[in-house]
């Protein structure tokens, strides 16, 4: 293993650290800057679902929806709009940690927006179990923070502020029908001039109807004299980009569909921010739904005609738009080629920016070493509950549609049943495994379908390993497996390979088709797990992890 310098003892979560200017990652597998002043959409293929970004000087900075996964609320910093880094986390934990200590998939946050009101940095967004919750930063890599319920109740989600020219603060909230029992209509609050909480009843002021319908997802503006809400409607999959106007924040507003698929192969594109960029040009981010990839992120030009936006492509001149699938990068100073993180050397002493837990962290799920691994102890598997409520799950984003991940790590197991290894984690997922069993190692291969409705797991025993280390001590001896597990993934099928010296591998088990996870793509990583809740733990200390 590499021996490296440690910085900081232990994380308190994934992502506390910011990725020095001098450690620009650049990707192998994904990059949509091609180099002659053109990019290709998506800028970000990954799964930053519900984007939301905003311009301070020449500055870009965007969040996305994180739902249960910790820590939450990414921040990806860019100076042009296409090459993009993470730069922290705004969310270091959920509350309450009693409901979130436990993987809680498809709650907490939901779409949420970032602005910039007066040297400080807001994040607002809908818990749809709790209320409009925000936090806030003086700088936007943090720190953030702790958690603030602006407005309390059940259904409120996809909030977004404004701070009027007269110091009013105003916020436009959707509904979500699965717990409030209707959706399709925007709802408007006055808050305090601080934002910190409502001073009036909400109003109505949108209702999708049949027209419109699953109308979600509002950000607030005001241009020109106008307020103005730009929102999805028709749903993921096939819905389309709203703008609306009133004249008062209040309403009644007039509503036009200013973006949709047309004659693309982009499906549902909406959902995103308007930027005014410093050089005076207007851009659009929106997303894409990739079923098990996620949500990924397009650029989209946007200008107004007749006093209403139109965003990418406008050919027959109706109003309405479609998605470019290449175009001229923004007008920028900067020349930086960027992306965001997904190989990880483990070495610096703290966890990569591109992990997250299933859950909010526990020092027990393990930190980084001194000798530049990341180790992960076993946690506890209650019986019949598999690894879709595992909280220890160390994952990231699939960053393209094809990619090669490969794990350095060693397997240690004090007793049987004791496992790790990697995980491609989905609603259907699959992992490949060393787990003890006497004196060896069984490779493994764990399969479940439909996690979400208490699928079970499955197990296929591939091969017998004879373990590279046995510990001579008399207490609490281990066993130890040196070993390089792969994950291959093309096209929405993934397929797992193993490697005693990381030159002849070989193909491990069936392959495997991607499915995306409760409101968030598919997501690859580590696994340690151990049967029951007694006894000394196992671990996995993990050399490296690289995508290419």
């Amino acid at each position: 293993m590499k021996k490296k310098s440690l910085f900081l003892a232990l994380l308190l979560c994934a992502g506390m650290g910011q990725l020095p200017a001098s450690a620009q990652y650049h990707s192998k597998v994904w990059d949509p800057d091609l180099g002659n002043g053109m990019y290709k959409n998506p800028v970000l293929f990954a799964d930053y679902s519900d984007p939301d970004a905003i311009a301070v000087g020449e500055d870009y900075y965007l969040t996305a929806s994180s739902f249960n996964c910790i820590p939450g609320l990414p921040i990806l910093h860019s100076k042009d709009l296409v090459n993009w880094e993470i730069i922290g986390h705004a969310l270091n934990r959920q509350q309450p940690d009693s409901l979130f200590g436990k993987p809680q998939h498809g709650k907490g946050v939901w779409a949420p927006s970032i602005r910039y009101h007066k040297g400080e940095y807001f994040i607002y967004w809908g818990d749809p179990d709790q209320g409009i919750m925000r936090v806030s930063a003086r700088q936007p890599q943090g720190p953030w923070g702790q958690p603030e319920c602006v407005i309390a109740g059940k259904g409120m989600i996809d909030s977004c502020p404004l701070w009027d020219d007269d110091g009013h603060c105003y916020l436009v909230n959707g509904w979500a029908g699965s717990r409030a029992g209707f959706n399709s209509v925007l709802t408007m609050w006055e808050l305090s001039a601080d934002g910190s909480h409502a001073i009036s009843a909400p109003r109505i002021v949108y209702d999708g109807g049949q027209l419109n319908h699953t109308t979600e997802g509002p950000k607030l503006y005001k241009h020109n004299g106008w307020y103005w809400i730009l929102c999805p409607a028709g749903g993921v999959e096939h819905g389309w980009q709203l703008a609306m106007r009133a004249r008062s924040p209040f309403g009644p507003y007039e509503a036009r569909t200013v973006m949709r698929q047309g004659y693309t192969n982009i499906n549902g594109p909406h959902q995103g921010a308007w930027v005014h960029t410093a050089l005076g040009e207007g851009w659009f981010l929106h997303f894409n739904d990739r079923n098990a990839y996620g949500r990924v992120v397009y650029l989209q030009p946007m200008a107004w005609k007749g006093g209403w936006p139109v965003i990418g492509n406008d050919k027959d001149g109706d109003g309405c738009g479609e998605p470019y699938a290449t175009y001229r990068k923004p007008k920028s100073n900067s020349k930086t080629r960027v992306n965001p993180q997904e190989t990880d050397e483990f070495n610096t002493g703290e966890l990569g920016l591109q992990w997250q837990w299933q859950a909010n962290y526990n020092p027990l799920w393990g930190m980084p070493t001194a000798n530049g691994t990341m180790r992960l102890y076993n946690a506890d598997e209650q019986p019949g509950t598999g690894l879709w409520q595992a909280g220890n799950l160390l994952l990231q984003k699939l960053p393209a549609p094809t990619l090669t991940a490969t794990a350095k790590m060693r397997v240690t197991a004090k007793s049987d049943g004791q496992y790790g290894g990697v995980v491609v984690m989905g609603m259907n997922y699959q992992a490949l495994v060393c787990r003890r069993k006497g004196n060896k190692f069984e490779l493994l291969q764990i399969n479940c379908k439909d996690a979400d409705r208490q699928g079970k797991e499955t197990e296929k025993i591939l091969a017998t390993l004879e373990p590279t280390e046995v510990d001579t001590i008399p207490y609490s001896p281990a066993i130890h497996e040196d070993i390089y597990l792969r994950i291959r993934i093309d096209k929405g099928q993934a397929r797992f390979s193993y490697s005693l010296d990381n030159k002849h591998y070989h193909s491990a088990g069936d392959s495997f088709s991607l499915r995306k996870g409760k409101w968030i793509g598919a997501k690859m990583g580590l696994v340690s797990m151990r049967p029951g809740t007694t006894g000394n733990r196992g671990w996995v200390d993990a050399d490296w992890f690289r995508v290419e």
